[in-house]
Protein backbone atom coordinates (compact mmCIF):
# COMPACT_ATOMS: atom_id res chain seq x y z
CA UNK A 1 0.00 0.00 0.00
CA UNK A 2 1.16 3.41 -0.81
CA UNK A 3 2.18 5.74 1.87
CA UNK A 4 0.25 8.47 0.98
CA UNK A 5 -2.99 6.42 0.30
CA UNK A 6 -1.98 4.49 3.56
CA UNK A 7 -2.06 8.03 5.55
CA UNK A 8 -5.17 9.07 3.86
CA UNK A 9 -7.01 5.77 4.93
CA UNK A 10 -5.51 6.59 8.39
CA UNK A 11 -7.03 10.25 8.72
CA UNK A 12 -10.42 8.79 7.08
CA UNK A 13 -10.86 6.13 10.02
CA UNK A 14 -9.91 7.97 12.31
CA UNK A 15 -12.81 10.66 11.53
CA UNK A 16 -15.07 8.05 11.86
CA UNK A 17 -13.48 6.80 14.95
CA UNK A 18 -13.82 10.39 16.50
CA UNK A 19 -16.99 11.10 15.12
CA UNK A 20 -18.73 7.70 17.08
CA UNK A 21 -16.44 7.83 19.99
CA UNK A 22 -17.68 11.33 20.88
CA UNK A 23 -21.60 10.20 20.05
CA UNK A 24 -21.07 7.05 22.44
CA UNK A 25 -18.85 8.37 24.96
CA UNK A 26 -16.71 4.95 24.59
CA UNK A 27 -13.90 7.01 22.97
CA UNK A 28 -12.44 7.07 19.61
CA UNK A 29 -10.18 3.78 20.15
CA UNK A 30 -12.83 1.32 20.44
CA UNK A 31 -13.51 1.88 16.60
CA UNK A 32 -10.05 2.36 15.78
CA UNK A 33 -8.50 -0.77 16.62
CA UNK A 34 -10.45 -3.03 14.62
CA UNK A 35 -9.63 -1.00 12.11
CA UNK A 36 -6.08 -0.60 12.51
CA UNK A 37 -5.63 -4.01 12.51
CA UNK A 38 -8.00 -5.99 10.36
CA UNK A 39 -8.22 -3.41 7.45
CA UNK A 40 -4.54 -1.34 7.70
CA UNK A 41 -2.40 -4.21 8.61
CA UNK A 42 -1.00 -2.32 12.22
CA UNK A 43 0.26 -4.27 14.43
CA UNK A 44 -2.02 -5.08 17.76
CA UNK A 45 0.08 -3.37 20.38
CA UNK A 46 0.87 0.08 18.13
CA UNK A 47 -2.67 0.00 17.54
CA UNK A 48 -3.86 -0.45 20.88
CA UNK A 49 -1.02 2.42 21.91
CA UNK A 50 -2.65 4.85 18.81
CA UNK A 51 -5.97 4.62 20.23
CA UNK A 52 -5.14 5.30 23.63
CA UNK A 53 -3.51 8.96 22.18
CA UNK A 54 -6.77 8.96 20.14
CA UNK A 55 -9.15 8.74 22.97
CA UNK A 56 -7.21 11.31 24.72
CA UNK A 57 -7.90 13.97 21.81
CA UNK A 58 -11.63 12.65 21.80
CA UNK A 59 -12.08 13.51 25.42
CA UNK A 60 -9.50 16.94 25.29
CA UNK A 61 -11.95 17.74 22.17
CA UNK A 62 -15.55 16.56 22.83
CA UNK A 63 -14.89 16.70 26.63
CA UNK A 64 -14.60 20.64 26.97
CA UNK A 65 -17.53 20.89 24.19
CA UNK A 66 -19.71 18.97 26.70
CA UNK A 67 -18.74 21.15 29.56
CA UNK A 68 -19.45 24.38 28.14
CA UNK A 69 -22.65 23.18 26.79
CA UNK A 70 -23.68 21.94 30.22
CA UNK A 71 -24.52 18.33 29.46
CA UNK A 72 -21.51 16.90 31.15
CA UNK A 73 -21.68 17.44 34.68
CA UNK A 74 -17.80 17.44 36.16
CA UNK A 75 -19.01 17.21 40.06
CA UNK A 76 -19.97 13.28 38.90
CA UNK A 77 -17.39 13.02 36.70
CA UNK A 78 -14.21 13.51 39.16
CA UNK A 79 -16.25 12.15 42.16
CA UNK A 80 -16.55 8.72 40.07
CA UNK A 81 -13.46 8.91 38.57
CA UNK A 82 -11.64 8.47 42.09
CA UNK A 83 -13.51 4.63 41.74
CA UNK A 84 -12.29 3.99 38.13
CA UNK A 85 -8.31 5.01 39.30
CA UNK A 86 -8.71 2.92 42.13
CA UNK A 87 -10.28 0.05 39.84
CA UNK A 88 -7.16 0.39 37.46
CA UNK A 89 -4.36 -0.21 39.96
CA UNK A 90 -6.16 -3.38 40.79
CA UNK A 91 -6.59 -4.44 36.93
CA UNK A 92 -2.56 -3.85 37.05
CA UNK A 93 -1.96 -5.85 39.95
CA UNK A 94 -4.21 -8.79 38.96
CA UNK A 95 -2.63 -8.44 35.46
CA UNK A 96 0.36 -10.45 37.16
CA UNK A 97 -2.13 -13.44 37.98
CA UNK A 98 -4.10 -13.24 35.59
CA UNK A 99 -1.25 -14.02 32.87
CA UNK A 100 0.59 -16.49 34.89
CA UNK A 101 -2.04 -18.56 35.03
CA UNK A 102 -3.19 -17.57 31.42
CA UNK A 103 -6.63 -16.52 31.74
CA UNK A 104 -6.98 -13.33 29.56
CA UNK A 105 -8.04 -15.74 26.59
CA UNK A 106 -11.47 -16.84 29.40
CA UNK A 107 -11.59 -13.15 30.56
CA UNK A 108 -11.93 -11.95 27.27
CA UNK A 109 -14.32 -14.01 26.18
CA UNK A 110 -16.77 -13.80 29.32
CA UNK A 111 -16.21 -10.30 29.27
CA UNK A 112 -16.75 -10.05 25.08
CA UNK A 113 -20.54 -11.74 26.17
CA UNK A 114 -21.36 -9.91 29.15
CA UNK A 115 -21.12 -6.85 27.03
CA UNK A 116 -23.21 -8.32 24.28
CA UNK A 117 -25.94 -9.42 26.80
CA UNK A 118 -25.69 -5.86 28.12
CA UNK A 119 -27.13 -4.19 25.42
CA UNK A 120 -31.01 -5.92 26.55
CA UNK A 121 -31.55 -3.00 28.99
CA UNK A 122 -30.49 -1.05 25.93
CA UNK A 123 -33.74 -2.16 24.06
CA UNK A 124 -36.00 -1.87 27.48
CA UNK A 125 -35.45 2.03 27.37
CA UNK A 126 -34.59 2.16 23.54
CA UNK A 127 -37.96 4.66 23.40
CA UNK A 128 -37.51 6.59 26.72
CA UNK A 129 -35.84 10.28 25.37
CA UNK A 130 -35.81 11.27 29.76
CA UNK A 131 -35.61 8.41 32.23
CA UNK A 132 -38.16 8.49 34.80
CA UNK A 133 -37.84 9.95 37.90
CA UNK A 134 -36.47 8.31 40.72
CA UNK A 135 -36.49 9.89 44.09
CA UNK A 136 -32.62 9.87 45.18
CA UNK A 137 -31.27 8.60 48.30
CA UNK A 138 -29.49 10.15 51.43
CA UNK A 139 -25.61 9.79 49.52
CA UNK A 140 -27.04 10.90 46.21
CA UNK A 141 -28.46 14.11 47.91
CA UNK A 142 -25.57 14.48 49.82
CA UNK A 143 -23.39 14.40 46.67
CA UNK A 144 -25.54 16.76 44.91
CA UNK A 145 -26.04 14.75 41.98
CA UNK A 146 -28.17 17.01 40.14
CA UNK A 147 -28.23 19.09 37.13
CA UNK A 148 -29.86 20.70 34.02
CA UNK A 149 -29.20 21.38 30.11
CA UNK A 150 -31.05 22.11 27.16
CA UNK A 151 -32.23 19.41 25.16
CA UNK A 152 -32.26 20.68 21.75
CA UNK A 153 -33.57 17.69 20.10
CA UNK A 154 -36.71 18.09 22.63
CA UNK A 155 -36.85 21.60 22.70
CA UNK A 156 -36.82 21.57 26.49
CA UNK A 157 -34.75 22.30 29.47
CA UNK A 158 -33.97 18.43 31.27
CA UNK A 159 -33.45 18.61 34.65
CA UNK A 160 -32.21 15.44 36.61
CA UNK A 161 -30.84 13.78 39.76
CA UNK A 162 -28.77 11.38 39.99
CA UNK A 163 -29.56 7.85 42.45
CA UNK A 164 -27.79 4.88 43.55
CA UNK A 165 -24.27 6.67 43.98
CA UNK A 166 -22.57 3.20 45.55
CA UNK A 167 -24.00 1.87 42.45
CA UNK A 168 -22.33 4.04 40.23
CA UNK A 169 -19.01 3.90 42.26
CA UNK A 170 -19.16 0.08 41.83
CA UNK A 171 -19.31 0.59 38.02
CA UNK A 172 -17.00 2.76 37.84
CA UNK A 173 -14.63 0.36 39.56
CA UNK A 174 -15.57 -2.72 37.56
CA UNK A 175 -14.68 -0.41 34.54
CA UNK A 176 -10.91 0.77 36.11
CA UNK A 177 -10.50 -2.43 36.90
CA UNK A 178 -11.42 -4.46 33.67
CA UNK A 179 -9.51 -1.79 31.34
CA UNK A 180 -6.81 -2.36 33.44
CA UNK A 181 -6.95 -6.09 32.84
CA UNK A 182 -7.70 -6.09 29.20
CA UNK A 183 -6.07 -2.78 28.17
CA UNK A 184 -9.53 -2.18 26.80
CA UNK A 185 -11.37 1.14 27.38
CA UNK A 186 -13.40 1.49 30.30
CA UNK A 187 -16.08 3.87 28.58
CA UNK A 188 -18.74 1.28 27.78
CA UNK A 189 -19.11 0.59 31.34
CA UNK A 190 -19.07 3.66 32.48
CA UNK A 191 -22.02 4.72 30.33
CA UNK A 192 -23.97 1.92 31.62
CA UNK A 193 -23.07 2.61 35.41
CA UNK A 194 -24.25 6.06 35.17
CA UNK A 195 -27.25 5.48 32.63
CA UNK A 196 -28.76 2.58 34.03
CA UNK A 197 -27.20 2.58 37.63
CA UNK A 198 -27.41 5.97 38.54
CA UNK A 199 -31.12 6.99 36.24
CA UNK A 200 -28.76 9.30 34.62
CA UNK A 201 -30.22 11.06 31.10
CA UNK A 202 -28.23 9.21 28.34
CA UNK A 203 -27.19 12.46 26.79
CA UNK A 204 -25.63 13.12 30.49
CA UNK A 205 -24.08 9.57 30.43
CA UNK A 206 -22.19 9.84 27.08
CA UNK A 207 -20.95 13.47 27.51
CA UNK A 208 -19.71 12.89 30.97
CA UNK A 209 -17.84 9.93 29.62
CA UNK A 210 -16.61 11.31 27.22
CA UNK A 211 -15.17 13.96 29.99
CA UNK A 212 -13.71 11.53 32.11
CA UNK A 213 -12.29 8.82 29.45
CA UNK A 214 -9.40 10.81 28.52
CA UNK A 215 -7.82 10.55 32.39
CA UNK A 216 -7.74 6.51 31.79
CA UNK A 217 -6.30 6.76 28.76
CA UNK A 218 -3.45 9.64 29.74
CA UNK A 219 -2.28 7.24 32.12
CA UNK A 220 -2.59 3.74 30.35
CA UNK A 221 -0.59 5.64 27.52
CA UNK A 222 2.59 6.77 29.55
CA UNK A 223 3.11 3.05 29.54
CA UNK A 224 2.82 2.66 25.57
CA UNK A 225 5.30 6.18 25.23
CA UNK A 226 7.45 4.32 27.57
CA UNK A 227 7.82 0.97 25.88
CA UNK A 228 7.88 2.56 22.14
CA UNK A 229 4.97 1.21 20.79
CA UNK A 230 3.47 4.91 19.77
CA UNK A 231 4.51 5.46 15.74
CA UNK A 232 4.85 9.37 15.52
CA UNK A 233 4.01 9.13 11.56
CA UNK A 234 0.43 7.03 12.62
CA UNK A 235 -0.99 9.56 15.44
CA UNK A 236 0.31 12.43 13.54
CA UNK A 237 -2.48 10.90 10.51
CA UNK A 238 -5.01 9.62 13.51
CA UNK A 239 -4.81 12.70 15.92
CA UNK A 240 -6.20 15.40 13.66
CA UNK A 241 -9.00 13.10 12.56
CA UNK A 242 -10.16 11.94 16.04
CA UNK A 243 -9.86 15.45 16.83
CA UNK A 244 -12.33 16.86 13.82
CA UNK A 245 -14.67 13.67 14.33
CA UNK A 246 -15.14 14.28 17.33
CA UNK A 247 -15.57 17.83 17.40
CA UNK A 248 -18.33 17.23 14.79
CA UNK A 249 -19.81 14.45 17.49
CA UNK A 250 -20.07 16.67 19.82
CA UNK A 251 -21.54 19.66 18.37
CA UNK A 252 -24.75 17.56 16.85
CA UNK A 253 -24.73 15.11 19.68
CA UNK A 254 -27.57 17.11 21.19
CA UNK A 255 -29.53 17.85 18.11
CA UNK A 256 -30.16 13.88 17.94
CA UNK A 257 -32.86 11.76 20.04
CA UNK A 258 -31.63 9.75 22.82
CA UNK A 259 -33.10 6.49 20.77
CA UNK A 260 -30.93 7.33 18.37
CA UNK A 261 -27.72 7.42 20.44
CA UNK A 262 -28.70 4.33 22.20
CA UNK A 263 -29.39 2.52 19.08
CA UNK A 264 -25.65 4.01 18.08
CA UNK A 265 -24.10 2.75 21.19
CA UNK A 266 -25.67 -0.58 21.22
CA UNK A 267 -24.10 -1.77 17.81
CA UNK A 268 -20.58 -0.14 18.92
CA UNK A 269 -21.07 -2.28 21.83
CA UNK A 270 -21.96 -5.29 20.39
CA UNK A 271 -19.00 -4.84 18.21
CA UNK A 272 -16.96 -4.78 21.04
CA UNK A 273 -18.36 -7.41 22.56
CA UNK A 274 -17.37 -9.69 19.19
CA UNK A 275 -14.45 -7.93 19.26
CA UNK A 276 -12.84 -9.50 22.69
CA UNK A 277 -14.97 -13.02 21.83
CA UNK A 278 -12.81 -13.34 18.42
CA UNK A 279 -9.76 -11.88 20.47
CA UNK A 280 -10.46 -14.93 23.44
CA UNK A 281 -10.64 -16.82 20.75
CA UNK A 282 -7.51 -16.55 19.43
CA UNK A 283 -8.93 -15.27 15.51
CA UNK A 284 -8.24 -11.19 16.31
CA UNK A 285 -5.49 -9.49 17.70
Amino acid sequence: MLVELFLVLLFLSAIVAGLLGSLTGLGGGVVLTPILVLFLGVPVPYAVGTSLISTISTSASSGSRYLNAGIANMRIAISLEIATTAGAITGSFLEFLVEKYKLFTVLDIIFGIVLIFSTIPNFIRMSSEVPAYVSPDGLSKLMKLQGEYYDEALRQKIRYHGVRYHVGLAGMYIAGLVSGLLGIGSGALKVLAMDFGMNLPFKVSTATSSFMIGVTAATSSGVYWALGLIDPIIIAATVPGVFLGSSLGARYLNRFLSRRLRQIFTLVLVALGIQLILRGLGIFG
